[in-house]
């Protein structure tokens, strides 16, 4: 009689224990580093209780009144404007969209695609772009992804204000920390000319996967920050056991991990399942595929999703569109392919990082991923900040253009939920 091969994968018992006792063993090093940070910051009920803190919308506005931010008025406009409704509302969009076809037509509403644009790194780009979205009756995004460095934008007065206005939108955000091989944490790479050396999540060597956990901690407790980028295996599994030990960290994990089949999605979410708390929540809030991946992939990544338990937990991000320049090849642009697989696949996150191909061949200054990296002195120095707007209007372009194509196709879109009512 043939053996079931499936059987003998499964994991015995004897394991899991050497694991448990691992994991809490005194002597383990790993551990033991994570729970001296912990304590550092103050144990886990300061830290959550702190973060929410400076997390809620009278704090933040307090923190600007307190540095006489020149950015304050802007929030305040941004209140002003969703308290009054003057954003588009979804009913209307859709109307705008169909016509009187949208009164009669069904939205599959279970399998919504959040609308995602990445990188809003300047504040007032964001209110550009709330200024347009008002005139011309467009949806801001529900979701942004940050990639600007923490301690200038600190310094600059910006962090602060961004996350009150995307408080106001009520929109989730996510930070980039600045712990990362491009800080010079890994000695052998420097920008673009070693490019390929930070393929596969290389960024925290050695002593960094603490001190990316310690700098989370700092941004959480002092400001707020509850999501943040995530590239290396190592720094995943600390997300993961802090939000064990109680921390209530987020992460999502960047394309540049790799996820790009569905065995390295399992392996994924296996982490996630084994590390969860006892209520089955997860840190792990979702992951960008890599840009190969085709709609088979994500229907079996979404099956393995499924089964792990993560299907409303863990959000499945997708690129639509990229940077014209330094990425991928051009022209690239999935907007079919979204359509195809949210009819079938749901909770997905549709991410903007430039314009329409078509589009960005005619820009002066086509979107540049490695322009993400760029201080901002050295941004004025070469007096790019227009062409960097420009570019960043151009995704929001693009995000619009993708809830255009879902809706046509009766697929619910999330937008900025405080501001589309």
């Amino acid at each position: 009689m043939a053996t079931d091969l499936r059987k003998t994968l499964q994991i015995a018992n004897d394991r899991l224990q050497l694991l448990n006792e691992y994991l809490v063993a005194p002597t383990n090093p790993l551990v033991g580093r994570l729970v001296e940070l912990v304590e550092k910051h103050g144990g886990v009920e300061s830290i959550n209780k702190r973060a929410a803190e400076h997390r809620q919308l009278p704090n933040l506005l307090k923190k600007l009144e307190e540095e006489k931010s020149p950015y304050l008025k802007d929030v305040r406009w941004l209140i002003e404007q969703r308290d009054k409704g003057a954003f588009v509302s979804i009913a209307d969009y859709r109307k705008r969209v169909l016509g009187d076809a949208a009164a009669t037509t069904k939205f599959n509403e279970k399998n919504a695609v959040t609308l995602e644009i990445s990188a809003v790194q300047f504040f007032p780009w964001l209110i550009a772009q709330a200024k347009q979205a008002l005139e011309k009756r467009e949806l801001m995004a529900g979701r942004f992804i940050r990639v600007r460095n923490m301690k200038e934008q600190v310094a600059e007065g910006e962090l602060v204000p961004l996350i009150a206005a995307i408080q106001v939108m009520g929109a989730s955000w996510v930070e980039t920390l600045d712990t990362k091989g491009t800080d010079g944490s890994n000695v052998h790479l420097g920008g673009p000319g070693t490019i390929t050396g930070y393929f596969g999540g290389v960024g925290q060597p050695d002593e960094h996967a603490i001190q990316w956990a310690d700098e989370y901690l700092h941004y959480a407790t002092e400001y707020g920050v509850q999501q943040v980028l995530n590239v290396n295996a190592g720094t995943i599994l600390v997300g993961y056991l802090l939000h064990r030990m109680g921390v209530d960290i987020e992460f999502k994990i960047s394309v540049y991990m790799g996820n790009d089949n569905p065995y390295a999605v399992l392996w994924t979410l296996l982490g996630a399942r084994l590390f969860a708390r006892d209520d089955g929540s997860t840190p792990l809030v979702g992951f960008n595929f890599a840009n190969s991946v085709h709609n088979d992939t994500i229907r079996l990544a979404s099956q393995v999703r499924a089964a792990l338990g993560f299907e409303k937990q863990v959000r499945f991000e997708h690129h639509i569109v990229e940077t014209y320049k330094s990425i991928v090849v051009q022209p690239y642009d999935r907007l079919a392919e979204l359509v195809e697989v949210a009819a079938e696949v749901p909770n997905i996150s549709a991410k903007h990082e430039g314009a329409a191909p078509e589009i960005e061949k005619t820009r002066e200054h086509p979107s540049d991923i490695l322009e993400y990296f760029l201080a901002k002195a050295d941004i004025l120095k070469q007096g790019l900040m227009p062409a960097l707007e420009r570019n960043y209007l151009d995704k929001h372009d693009s995000v619009n253009r993708t809830a255009d194509a879902l809706t046509k196709a009766g697929i619910a879109v999330i937008a900025a939920p405080n501001l589309h009512k």
